[in-house]
């Protein structure tokens, strides 16, 4: 996705998660599996916060710093989406879709 900036290669992750969630009945899911969509979904926010920093930032030490907070969160929301498809609220292929555009945002921000 050359010339696509990581915090909307962000923007676009979380529509896709939220477009594969609304086709589950996440009322119906057990506390634990909620728990971690929530966390997933906390995950992601802060992955684009951080991603809007280092995007922001003035100096390459702001942009290191944030750059790491928000790898750091991306590791997070992969490590949700793994536990969620432990639970077929993910299938195999949005897992490998999901972890890719992952795998790209990462690469963008250096």
């Amino acid at each position: 996705m050359e010339g696509v900036s990581p915090s909307v290669m962000i923007k676009r992750l979380e529509a896709e998660v939220r477009q594969i969630l609304r086709q589950q009945d996440i009322s119906r899911l057990p506390a634990k599996q909620k728990a971690t969509l929530a966390e997933l979904d906390q995950d992601l926010l802060d992955a684009r916060k951080y991603t809007s920093a280092y995007e922001l930032s003035e100096t390459r030490e702001e942009q290191i710093t944030n750059a790491v907070a928000a790898k750091n969160w991306l590791a997070k929301a992969r490590k949700c989406i793994l536990t969620a498809s432990e639970h077929n609220i993910f299938g195999a292929v949005d897992v490998a879709s999901l972890s890719a555009q992952i795998d790209t945002i990462k690469a963008g921000i250096k």
